[in-house]
């Protein structure tokens, strides 16, 4: 029984891959004039959320199940595939904004607001968003949270713009219920007006049990930070990313393991430019290379492809950029507006962004 099993798992894993290798064929036809049709082609479809808010937080956890959050306190989920999305907002939370969650499954969740001092806070549900409790209020003034990730479903990280010269990292290691800040010995010496971006949720990634990235912009040089011990100690590289202003830097991050790493960003400014706009990493993010050919403008979501060794998908408020060789180079297959994308191992892809957008890739 053990050889059949063994047996079952690889031809379902086979066929899964093939799925993905099919999935991954299908986009790369797609040309943005199609991108909302049929005809054979992947596309984005999109799913009527019944708001106007910007989503910039998103937790994709199957085809049929996903979350988002957003402005205004506001977080919906979907079981159903995005045909019906239910109002889970925490009670009381209307005046702020929702820039990450994280979602176990159907019912677990844990959702991040951003902001100077108490507006930057956590919340976590364990019934699909009928109740929540805010299990950390941020009450230092100079701290200002943008992204969270989970290793597991009990061990995760939140991090701050820097306080006091170094970026703050605040970990949980159970689910999220409470929360302690690291000590700041092992985080690299900030850069003069370096922070994160909370543009889309992935500005701190993980992968496997360990290791954690944290994207940075805004100074002289744009950033990756990488922790291999869950955020006690971190390394800083450079990368090709433009920065130097504000506006500029790495938005987000993705890494299908711990070695193969992709960087997207830019000028977040509609009126500015955006040159070398992506890079890739194959160390861990010890060192990046600029892609040969990279999404037109800025981007600030970005996320593998199931399954996928080579293609990924890069989003930004422009539209969506497919790579087919592991970030070397990208082209445009959507132009619709999405700050956020994410993908589950069941070939589901989701998106969302502005005006209430949310999506999900079809074939």
């Amino acid at each position: 029984m053990r050889a059949l099993g063994k047996s079952r798992r690889t031809s379902r894993t086979v066929t899964v891959g093939l799925c993905a290798a099919a999935f991954a064929a299908a986009l790369t036809a797609a040309a943005p004039a199609q991108a909302h049709g049929t005809g054979g082609t992947a596309h984005w479809e999109l799913k009527a959320s019944g708001t106007d808010v910007r989503f910039r937080g998103l937790s994709a956890v199957s085809r049929d199940t996903a979350w988002v959050a957003g402005s205004k306190g506001t977080v919906l989920r979907t079981t159903d595939g995005g045909a019906n999305w239910r109002d889970v907002s925490p009670p009381g939370a209307a005046a702020l904004e929702f820039r990450d969650i994280e979602a176990f499954d159907a019912r677990r969740a844990v959702a991040l607001t951003i902001g100077e001092g108490e507006d930057s806070r956590v919340f976590r549900t364990d019934d699909g968003g009928v109740t929540w409790t805010e299990s950390f209020r941020n009450t230092d003034p100079k701290a200002f949270y943008d992204c969270l990730t989970f290793f597991d479903r009990r061990h995760g990280l939140a991090m701050s713009d820097p306080v006091d010269g170094r970026f703050r990292i605040l970990a949980t290691s159970d689910g999220g219920r409470s929360w302690k800040v690291l000590p700041g010995a092992g985080m690299p010496a900030a850069q003069e007006g370096e922070a994160g971006f909370a543009a889309s949720g992935q500005c701190l990634v993980s992968a496997g049990p360990r290791d954690v990235w944290l994207a940075t912009g805004g100074a002289a040089r744009a950033r990756v930070l990488h922790s291999a011990d869950r955020g006690l100690t971190w390394k800083a590289a450079d990368t090709p990313i433009p920065a130097g202003d504000p506006a500029r830097g790495v938005f987000a991050l993705a890494f299908r393991d711990r070695a193969h790493g992709l960087a997207v960003g830019g000028d977040y400014r509609a009126d500015q430019a955006s040159p070398r706009s992506a890079a890739v990493s194959g160390d861990g993010g010890r060192t990046w290379k600029p892609a040969g050919s990279p999404p037109a403008a800025y981007r600030s979501g970005v996320a593998w492809l199931p399954h996928s060794r080579t293609s990924a998908l890069a989003v930004g408020p422009t539209g969506t950029d497919l790579t087919s060789d592991g970030g070397r180079t990208w082209r445009t297959v959507d132009t619709g507006s999405y700050d956020t994308v994410d993908c589950t191992p069941d070939l589901g892809c989701w998106a969302a962004g502005e005006k209430g957008r949310v999506a999900r890739l079809e074939r």
